[in-house]
Order: C-alpha cells, then sequence, then structure tokens
C-alpha cells in the first residue's frame, strides 16, 4: 500500500529540467529544495509536464486494452496478459490490476505533491500567480487519476496528502463510496476549469479540456443536466472541430494535437520504455513489425461482434481496422520492399513472413504508424503518437446523450446535429441522418467512433448490471477456425461486482482497511 498509493515523493518531483520547448524532456537528477526552486513558470511547467506521460505508462501498456477493450468485447485474446479480461475471471492477483492501481495512484500522487509544493511556494514569494496555473493542472489530472480509479475499482481510498501520510507511519486509508469519489474528481476539475487558461502549448490542459471531462464525469453519474451544460460550453467555444482525416489521426503522430484532441497522453518514441507509446507492438502484425522492430504480436485483436457492428457505409472500419487487401504504400520492410499487404490467406509456416493469420482475420489499425519507413519514429516498440482521452467527436456524443437523458427518445434539432456530425465524417451522407436518437443508438455510434480507444466498457459499465448483462450476454467473443467457421463463445456477467476490479491482492494484505465496507468520504 506504501508505494503503491505515495507514488513519487516531493524531493523526486523537485527537478531542474533543461531549457528547452518539448514539455516532456526529462528532468535531470539534480534535486534542489523547495527554497531554491519554482521560481519561475517554466519550472512550474516543467514538473507539470510529466503527469502527461510516463506516469500513465502502467495503465496504457496493457491495462488500457485489457479493461476497455477485452472486457467489453470490442477485441479478442488467448494472451495469457489479458486472458482473464476476456472471460471475467479476473482476480485481485491478476497483473493488469496491480499495474492499473499503481499507475493511478502515482498519477494521483505525484499531482498532490506538487499541489502542495506550489501551494507552499507560493507563500514564499511576494508574487506567485505564475504557480497558479501549474497547482490547476495538477488538479486536473488528479481528477483524471480519480476518476478512473472511481470507474475502474468503484469505492477506493483518496489521499490528500501522500507526504503528511508517509510521515505519518500508518497506511491504513479506508475505501470511499465511489459517489464521494466522483464528487472530489468534479471538484478538482472544476479548480482546474477555474484555473487554467483557455489556450496552452500543444497538447496542454485547458479550460476546456477541464470542462470537456466535466461533461463526461457528469454522463457517467447519469446527471444529464449538468453534461449537457460542459458539453455546450466546449460546443459552442469553437475552438475545436472534427479533425477530418480519421485514419491519419491513429496511424501517424503529425496529427497529434490536432483540432479534435481536446486530452491526450504525450509519448516521445526517443525515451525509450516507458516514455514512448507500446500500443502497435501488441496490436500490429508481425509481418509489419517484426522484421523492424522486434514486435508485432497480435496479442489482442478485433472480436468479431466489434467487426458487425458496423454498418456497411461506415468508413470507420476500414479507418480503424487491418482486413485482407488493406495497403499502405509507404509501409515498408524485408518483406514488403514495395509497400505493406494485409493478406490473410495463410497455409503454412512458409507464408508466416507476408500473410497474417489472426483468429479473427483482422488486427486493430489504431495506434499502428508502421515499421518507421515513412519517417515516423519508431523505436523498438515506442513510438511518438499520442493516446485521446478526450476528443471533440466525444463531447458531441455525450451532449446528444444528455439532451436524451431517461427519455426513451429524442428529436432535438441540436442533439441530432451532434450525432449527424459525428456520422458525416465516417462517410454517411446526410440523406441518411437520423431523425430521432435513442439509447442503443448512441451506445452504438460510441462503439464504432471509439472502438479500440479503452472506452466502450465504461460505456457498458454505466448502464448498470442489468443492461450490461444484457449487452454482454448478446456478444460474440469467439474466432473463426482455418475453415472460415466461427468457433462460438458465449461470456456471461454473472454478478454486479464483475464490472468492477477487485483491489490488488497484496494491497488489501498490507492494508486490512480495503476489505471492509466503503465509507463516506465528505
Amino acid at each position: 500500500m506504501k508505494t503503491k498509493i505515495l507514488g513519487l515523493t516531493a524531493a523526486v518531483l523537485l527537478t531542474v529540467t533543461s531549457c528547452k520547448d518539448d514539455f516532456l524532456d526529462r528532468p535531470s537528477q539534480n534535486a534542489p529544495t523547495l527554497d531554491t526552486y519554482y521560481t519561475n513558470a517554466e519550472q512550474v511547467n516543467a514538473a507539470t509536464g510529466l503527469l502527461y506521460n510516463t506516469i500513465w505508462y502502467e495503465y496504457q501498456d496493457k491495462a488500457f486494452h485489457s479493461i476497455g477493450e477485452v472486457l467489453s468485447g470490442n477485441m479478442y485474446t488467448n494472451d495469457t496478459k489479458y486472458a482473464t479480461f476476456y472471460n471475467f475471471t479476473v482476480s485481485g492477483n491478476d497483473e493488469q490490476v496491480s499495474r492499473s492501481w499503481y499507475s493511478f495512484y502515482k498519477l494521483a500522487g505525484n499531482a498532490t505533491v506538487l499541489v502542495k509544493s506550489f501551494e507552499q511556494k507560493k507563500a514564499q514569494v511576494s508574487e506567485g500567480s505564475y504557480l497558479d496555473k501549474g497547482i490547476a493542472e495538477s488538479r486536473f489530472m488528479r481528477g483524471m487519476a480519480y476518476f478512473y480509479l472511481a470507474r475502474v475499482f468503484k469505492d477506493v481510498p483518496i489521499v490528500e496528502d501522500p507526504v503528511k501520510l508517509a510521515t505519518s507511519g500508518s497506511y491504513n486509508v479506508p475505501r470511499y463510496i465511489q459517489s464521494d469519489v466522483l464528487k472530489f474528481v468534479i471538484e478538482d476539475l472544476k479548480a482546474a476549469e477555474a484555473g487554467l487558461s483557455e489556450t496552452d502549448a500543444p497538447g496542454r490542459a485547458t479550460k476546456y479540456a477541464a470542462k470537456g471531462m466535466l461533461a463526461k464525469v457528469y454522463l457517467y453519474m447519469h446527471d444529464y443536466a449538468n453534461a449537457k451544460t460542459y458539453a455546450e460550453q466546449v460546443i459552442n467555444s469553437k475552438k475545436y472541430q472534427l479533425y477530418g482525416d480519421y485514419n491519419k489521426m491513429f496511424t501517424s503522430s503529425t496529427a497529434n494535437n490536432n483540432v479534435e484532441s481536446i486530452f491526450a497522453l504525450q509519448w516521445k518514441a526517443s525515451g525509450g520504455y516507458s516514455i514512448g507509446n507500446p500500443i502497435q507492438a501488441y496490436c500490429g502484425p508481425s509481418t509489419l513489425l517484426k522484421p523492424t522492430t522486434g514486435a508485432g504480436w497480435s496479442a489482442i485483436i478485433p472480436s468479431i461482434d466489434v467487426l458487425r457492428s458496423y454498418e456497411p457505409a461506415d468508413k470507420r472500419r476500414q479507418w480503424s481496422v487491418m482486413e485482407h487487401g488493406f495497403a499502405r504504400a509507404d509501409w515498408k520492410n524485408v518483406n514488403f520492399p514495395n509497400g505493406f499487404t494485409y493478406d490473410t490467406t495463410w497455409v503454412n509456416s512458409n507464408d508466416d513472413a507476408t500473410k497474417v493469420k489472426t483468429g479473427t482475420r483482422s488486427n486493430a489499425l489504431k495506434y499502428v504508424v508502421g515499421p518507421g519507413s515513412n519517417g515516423e519514429a519508431v523505436n523498438g516498440t515506442s513510438t511518438d503518437i499520442c493516446t485521446y482521452i478526450l476528443r471533440y467527436a466525444d463531447v458531441l456524443l455525450i451532449y446528444a446523450e444528455a439532451v436524451l437523458g431517461d427519455q426513451a427518445s429524442t428529436a432535438d434539432a441540436n442533439a441530432l446535429k451532434a450525432f449527424n456530425d459525428v456520422r458525416h465524417r465516417a462517410g454517411f451522407s446526410p440523406s441518411v441522418d437520423k431523425t430521432s436518437l435513442t439509447k442503443d443508438m448512441i451506445l452504438h455510434e460510441r462503439r464504432v467512433e471509439f472502438a479500440f480507444e479503452g472506452d466502450y466498457w465504461f460505456d457498458i459499465q454505466r448502464q448498470g448490471f442489468t443492461k450490461a448483462k444484457q449487452m454482454i450476454d448478446a456478444q460474440e467473443r469467439g474466432i473463426y477456425n482455418w475453415n472460415g467457421v466461427v468457433e462460438h463463445v458465449g461470456v456471461t456477467l454473472n454478478s454486479e461486482s464483475q464490472l468492477y476490479l477487485p483491489i490488488p491482492s497484496n494491497e488489501v494484505a498490507a492494508n486490512p482497511l480495503l476489505a471492509q465496507p466503503a465509507v463516506p468520504y465528505y
């Protein structure tokens, strides 16, 4: 419990960075005191920059897909690193459970230490307005950490002062009820909304990132009025729009921090392990990646169920999934000197170098940038491409759903416009615009719009156990055999507890309060 919840100490965060524009530059190992550091905005920005990257890595690496995609039925796996999420046999000893817990508490702990440090420094200087942005940015990130904790684990500890807790000698913190954790999240995000500017350097959280996340939190809580209000504020700001090239957004780092990106994790391939984005190593095919990077394990692949979810005219399928005939002339390696072609006519091991064999005859395309032959930064398993946490498309669909609320359907003109705008980008003609919306229509749209982005499980979860069970029980979670016949696999949700992950067993052993019923925080 001690090492997981406390994250890094204040001394680690009080570090000097080089004077470069990129806010992901690694700090030096010199550790000045609070008296001599945080004397200007550059030093504050350097400290908060660390919150966008490596601290998220333990979640991003495999848990991101395990929770958001494998649990949800969007992705199939037979890899032991993900398999328990495929059939709902996750236990407190699962590696991805521990890594998620560690990552989110590390983020929360680092953000909290920064808040405390900036507040202390502000009391020491005559003019400390430059510290206000750092406080707001850190509270935004702490809110993000607890939002994930509340959705992944439900009732969890809140640690407002990890340094004080560490010096107390007692690490027994109770679990707090989810509704109070979410209230804590809202308080942090509202503080971020008040303290952040409307614009900032590319990739930095802004006032509208806080507003957008507030809309998402309120939607999760079924507070439709507030979800609508905050989503509407982001829409009316005119600061964001749907990016014109959906495919490029997920296959090229040159589209990082584009006009659709409201909040995203920032990665640097040159940083190597835990600094670069590793997703393509697990999602991509070996024929494309192995000769150059040694990766491309196809550990998780699109499920039959998600492939069946795309409507025939929906271009997002070809922009999100590699299937037979997919080609990229700029993806070249020793196997494909003239460009990569996705060929599923595998017969035997003689075809291993140029043909693909996966159980659903597909690979996810999102976050795959190729072997580096086209100028993309690829360093082993690491790439530069950002991970989108909140896109403008999400805000549009949040708005549509918030307008619908608890109604059976809505024909509200603004909700329809938001919904249909997302579909227009996907290739649907205005002639087939929807003229009324239901919850199932919106959930379907969210599934295909955000497939493989780590979010669909939370959409299922927030429907409550009865609806979630209906959705999961209806899925085809099997694969095709080599005669093209579906080997059916059905998975059943048996209890409401399966909507959340168990707390890591080692944490419960270290802190017996975690095994006790959750208590109110407020």
